[in-house]
């Protein structure tokens, strides 16, 4: 597999995405649903700390992408669902540090939602990777 960024303007590299990722040759391709901050037995966890769900949600997003045989390092696309956009910048870092220790930029949006599928959740990750 072979991936090109496309970064028609440089600014988004500072905030550790590409705006475009062109991917060729043979591929395999996980779509990931959003994962969030829930145990093995599918309890919400961390309830009120932005910090702690977003390492959870991308532990769990990490999980999955082991039982496909692959790694943040496959991630080509990644939407953040978050119920408060403002508090979730301010732990962005979370996120940030993780993507970049995996020497990957996938294209990203974030988008603010009234709430997400359990009430005490405050941030939800969902994937495209490929291999």
């Amino acid at each position: 597999m072979q991936r090109t960024a496309v970064n028609p303007v440089p600014w988004s590299l500072e905030l550790g995405f590409n705006q475009g990722e062109v991917v060729s040759g043979e591929t395999r391709t996980l779509y990931l649903s959003g994962q969030t901050a829930m145990s093995g037995d599918g309890k919400p966890e961390h309830d009120g700390d932005m910090a702690a769900q977003l390492a959870s949600s991308l532990d769990n997003l990490e999980g999955v992408l082991r039982e496909a045989g692959m790694s943040l390092a496959n991630l080509v696309r990644l939407n953040v669902y978050t119920t408060d956009v403002d508090l979730l910048f301010q732990h962005y870092g979370v996120l940030a540090a993780r993507l970049g220790a995996a020497a990957v930029a996938p294209t990203t949006t974030i988008l603010g939602v009234a709430r997400l599928a359990i009430p005490t959740l405050m941030v939800e990750l969902e994937g495209t990777a490929v291999a």
